[in-house]
């Protein structure tokens, strides 16, 4: 269960990564109840459990008006409060103190520009803030905790802003109609047919879609990944095992005409004249 919960972990972090520009080291806003759940359960190291949870290395944020909620409520929230103030703190701009709701809310603001990992305990503020694109929540469940998996107001946003992007904006569309007419201002003060008109708004987009991709290939990059075919390669020399060499006498004289491998056989004779003198002269 373990594995498998930490796998839909992973495709949430891998989501908001693609879809809403969210790089390491994640940073996670704090808020009052989630550094008291985290004290009361006794996690020790936040930031490794959260590291843990994310797959990646984690830092720790909350704000001013946190702390000081947290101060007001009493003596009870003394060691939350102290370990509140051992985090980093994210910038608020107001001046005077706000709720920890509203402060928390301005920080993230509309869009989640500094790509914050919410955590808290409050269930009004995960249903909120589930309204907001690009804010993954954390919420802790006893010791454990957890990260939520997408809504579905998040997972429309990034298929709306993906099919955005691939289209033609309405400034883009002005300006290659305002290129065109300049085009055809340029040209001679010949009559021109509406045929010829309709030509030379086609050259002009033929020449912005060339234009565009002469520096694609320029920087070598390619429309449609190009795979290499695996080629067949020969059996590892080194775990082959070596060809043996048969003793027999090569029948290929050399230079001086006599035969290598016999001269390499040749047995060499002992003489005996010493003895044979001997037994003569007895």
């Amino acid at each position: 269960m373990r594995v498998k919960r930490q796998k839909c972990h992973r495709k949430s972090v891998r989501f908001y990564t693609t879809c809403f520009g969210f790089r390491e080291p994640f940073k996670i806003l704090c808020d009052g109840t989630f550094v008291h759940h985290l004290l009361v359960n006794q996690i020790t190291s936040p930031s490794d459990a959260l590291s843990n949870l994310l797959g990646a290395p984690t830092k720790l944020f909350t704000t001013r008006c946190v702390i000081a909620e947290l101060k007001s409520l009493g003596d009870s929230y003394s060691k939350s409060v102290e370990a509140a103030r051992n985090l980093s703190t994210a910038r608020c701009d107001h001046e005077k103190r706000k709720s920890a709701a509203v402060c928390l809310e301005e920080v993230i603001g509309e869009k989640n520009t500094e790509h914050f990992f919410f955590a808290t305990q409050d269930s009004d503020l995960r249903t909120k803030f589930r309204e907001i694109p690009g804010v993954p929540i954390i919420f802790g469940l006893r010791k454990s905790l957890l990260l939520e998996p997408p809504s579905a107001f998040q997972r429309e946003y990034a298929k709306s802003s993906e099919e955005r992007r691939l289209h033609m904006t309405e400034l883009e569309y002005k300006m290659l109609q305002n290129r065109g007419k300049r085009k055809l201002a340029t040209q001679d003060g010949e009559a021109e047919t509406p045929d010829t008109h309709e030509a030379s708004g086609d050259e002009v987009l033929v020449d912005t879609i060339t234009k565009t991709i002469a520096p694609r290939r320029m920087w070598g990059i390619k429309d449609k990944p190009q795979f290499k075919r695996k080629k067949a390669k020969g059996p590892n020399p080194l775990s082959c095992k070596k060809k043996k060499t048969t003793g027999k006498p090569s029948l290929t004289p050399n230079k001086d005409g006599d035969n290598a491998s016999a001269k390499g056989n040749r047995k060499r004779k002992r003489s005996r004249k010493g003895t044979k003198l001997e037994g003569a002269n007895a």
